[in-house]
């Protein structure tokens, strides 16, 4: 934690290697902020795509936390299981709240951790998709942290809501984890480029990946306004 600067909150990898005490608590982080970008409805700044992409790639150092395994693919699907256990629980807590307290968050003022656009933007994009919005969420950033929230307000069937859920988790965790595992495997070997000397342009990168449907969505809603202006 030496020559700690706030800026490395939003660095994945600060998060992936951290250590606290000489003890690695990499994997805990991990699977504490994909819990809390669903489970906590303030986890959407903290980083989402980029962090399951680069826990790929280190794959073998975090699943050693807890036991050495040789084989390289049972490691990344543990890390994969994982995470998909971790995105699963948060969603089901973000249900949960949505359910028992969402309409809360509509009389909620604006802060830094929260913001009331955010939650009528999600609102829309699941009225737009309905089950299916859990799934499409899950790549989403900051859309994923209030669906499964509008889901409970709305009262989805739980057992609805627990298969696209389960799916989605599933879906999102192993495409980024062995993406990001194999694709480090696959440069190292064939261009003899190691992605871990290039984590910040692997992150600009995934963050210019999965904000551009966003960007698009608040380019053609500013025109639609300027028109009916």
């Amino acid at each position: 934690m030496e020559n700690f600067h706030w800026t490395k909150l939003f660095n994945p990898e600060f998060y992936i290697t951290m250590e606290i005490g000489g003890i690695h608590v990499g994997i805990y982080m991990v699977l504490f902020i994909v819990f809390a970008e669903t489970g906590l409805f303030a986890g959407f700044f903290l980083p989402g795509d980029s962090l399951l992409f680069l826990s790929g790639i280190y794959s073998r150092e975090l699943v050693e936390t807890f036991f050495y395994i040789p084989s390289d693919f049972s490691n990344v699907t543990i890390l994969g299981l994982l995470i998909a256990a971790a995105a699963t629980l948060g969603n089901i807590f973000g249900y949960w709240f949505g359910a028992r307290s969402g309409q809360f968050l509509y009389q909620k003022e604006d802060s830094f951790f929260f913001k009331k656009k955010y939650l009528y933007e999600s609102q829309t994009f699941f009225e737009r998709h309905g089950g299916k919005a859990i799934i499409f969420a899950r790549f989403l950033p900051i859309i994923r942290t209030f669906v499964p929230i509008i889901a409970g307000i709305v009262h989805m069937k739980k057992t609805r809501f627990m298969f696209y859920n389960v799916l989605s988790s599933v879906m999102w965790s192993f495409i980024l984890v062995f993406a990001g595992h194999y694709l480090y495997g696959l440069f190292l070997e064939e261009f003899d480029l190691d992605l871990k000397k290039h984590i910040e342009k692997i992150i600009f990168i995934l963050i210019a990946i999965t904000t551009f449907p966003l960007l698009m969505k608040a380019i053609k809603s500013a025109k639609n306004k300027s028109k009916t202006e």
